[in-house]
């Protein structure tokens, strides 16, 4: 996953892969601190991991 920093000074998490619909990646959530994104990208592996 890709963790961005936005003009607004957030973060936000990306999929990996582009979403073919748009062309552009999947936003996964937008977060106010660093940290708080990778704790996120954490959860979302253990549950992609999960099935």
């Amino acid at each position: 996953m890709v963790i961005r920093k936005l003009p607004s000074g957030q973060y936000r998490l990306y999929s990996r892969k582009i979403n073919p619909k748009t062309g552009k990646r999947r936003n996964l959530g937008t977060f106010t601190s660093l940290e708080a994104a990778k704790k996120h990208e954490r959860e979302v592996q253990f549950f992609k991991r999960r099935h």
